[in-house]
Order: C-alpha cells, then sequence, then structure tokens
C-alpha cells in the first residue's frame, strides 16, 4: 500500500476486499491509427522509431471512480441526510453511471470545458433523484472516491525509467493534479479539456500533448478506456491502446510496457 493511501478511505477499503467485482469487457484492444472520415490529408504514417510517448487517459483507464454504494454511504455520513433501503438503491443505482447520464444531457462534452459546468451537468444528471444540499455533499465527495489502480503509479514510474516522457490527457472539467499527487501518480504533463480548450476526440488536444513533450504522433502511443473519445488519436496519427473499463485493483496497464518494449 502506497503512503496515500492512508488519506483516501476508497483504497483502504479496497485493499480489505471491498468494492471488486471483477472485470467488465473483453481483452485489450489494440489498433494501428485508422483513416476516419474525413480522411487525413497528411502522408500515412511509417512506424519504425520506437515509442518515446505515451498519453494517458486518467478516468477508468489510471484511476477507478469508485463504488457507488460506498460513495452514498459516504455522502450520508458528511451531511447526515437518511434514506430508506429504496431510496438508496436507487440514488446508488444512478451514480454507478453518473457519466454516462451525462452524455444523455451533455452529448457535446461542455462539462469538461469548466468547472462550473462539469458541476451543472452532475446536479443536473440527480435532479428529481437527490435534494440539493445532499447533491453538493456526493460531488464533492465524488473526487475522495477516486483511487489510483494499483498498476497505475508503478506504470508510469516504468516507463520515466525507460526514458519513455508521459502525459495524462483528460476529458474533465476540474483540475486533476491535486488527486493525482494524493495517489502519487508522477507524468511530464498534465493536459486537461477545461485548460487546452478542446475535447478528446477533437485532434486539437492530442496535438497539444505531443508540443508538450516535444514529440511526433508517430512515436507515441495513447492508451484509454473508451474508443469514442480516446481513439481519436488514431486519426491524427497515434497508434491508440483501449483498455475496456474494469473493476477491481488491477486494470491490465503492464500491456502498455509490452508494447513499449
Amino acid at each position: 500500500m502506497r503512503a496515500s493511501d492512508d488519506a483516501n478511505p476508497r483504497c483502504v477499503a479496497l485493499k480489505r476486499g471491498f468494492g471488486s467485482s471483477g472485470a467488465r469487457g473483453g481483452p485489450p484492444a489494440y489498433a494501428d491509427p485508422v483513416p476516419t472520415d474525413p480522411v487525413p490529408t497528411d502522408p500515412v504514417p511509417t512506424y519504425s522509431a520506437r515509442i518515446r510517448a505515451v498519453l494517458l487517459d486518467f478516468h477508468s483507464t489510471l484511476v477507478d471512480a469508485g463504488d457507488a454504494t460506498q460513495w452514498l454511504a459516504m455522502g450520508l455520513e458528511r451531511s447526515g441526510a437518511d434514506l430508506d433501503d429504496a431510496e438508496r438503491a436507487a440514488i446508488t443505482a444512478r451514480l454507478d453511471d453518473i457519466w454516462m447520464h451525462a452524455r444523455e444531457i451533455d452529448p457535446d462534452s461542455g462539462r469538461d470545458y469548466s468547472a462550473e459546468a462539469h458541476a451543472a451537468v452532475f446536479h443536473d444528471v440527480m435532479s428529481g433523484h437527490v435534494d440539493e444540499g445532499l447533491r453538493q455533499v456526493l460531488y464533492e465527495a465524488m473526487f475522495d472516491m477516486w483511487c489510483a489502480y494499483d498498476d497505475a503509479a508503478p506504470l508510469l514510474d516504468a516507463l520515466r525509467a525507460r526514458g519513455v516522457r508521459t502525459a495524462v490527457l483528460s476529458n474533465i472539467g476540474v483540475d486533476i493534479r491535486p488527486m493525482m499527487e494524493r495517489e502519487g501518480l508522477r507524468a511530464d504533463a498534465v493536459i486537461l479539456s477545461c485548460e487546452v480548450g478542446a475535447v478528446k476526440p477533437q485532434p486539437e488536444i492530442f496535438r497539444a500533448a505531443l508540443d508538450a513533450l516535444e514529440v511526433t504522433p508517430e512515436e507515441t502511443l495513447m492508451v484509454g478506456d473508451a474508443w469514442t473519445d480516446d481513439g481519436g488519436a488514431a486519426a491524427v496519427g497515434i497508434r491508440t491502446l483501449i483498455l475496456p473499463r474494469t473493476r477491481g485493483r488491477v486494470h491490465g496497464l503492464d500491456a502498455v510496457l509490452r508494447l513499449v518494449g
């Protein structure tokens, strides 16, 4: 257990065996870049150069969102609210897929451009399910629930030891740097949609990461959990690894090291 785990009750609980329900989805999928519509006008890249940089999504790639039951319990403890069993079950189900519901009311990812929009979409999704006071407590508790996978920090450290530069590349409306520090996640750059003004799969956010690391697409690998967002890297010429979302303490990030070599 890392020293930072002591400050995060989510990590401590999982270390004791809570919240692990096994992996969901199939094996890791690795895809070479494929032209999308419209077809890129740049020359088709070649990949003789070794991978010198890795871009990593944050949520559900480096950190687990946490167990919704524990999230609600934390919110109830902090707020002093009381719910019956039926209310707990309904709210837990809503929290478990909170950002999938957010896509329904915010398909253009406006929530990922600012902290105000991020909070507003959360409240919109939970409106009618939770009263305003508990909604605010749950929103604040959400960031305490996020806990790094056990193989996340070791991956970043191993890449650094190999001389491979890293950037965390996230669609998010809030600054994740405090959470990264808490979880012991160190990268050479942090690229956030709310700071860049572009969201994945838009090419601008990937190019911002390439510029920050001073590398070319051909010598870079993108790692994420969502082909709809992270797969946009392929259109820029970046090799892309999609690791489906999992539950549990290990996310299969050793696949990254095998690709880097």
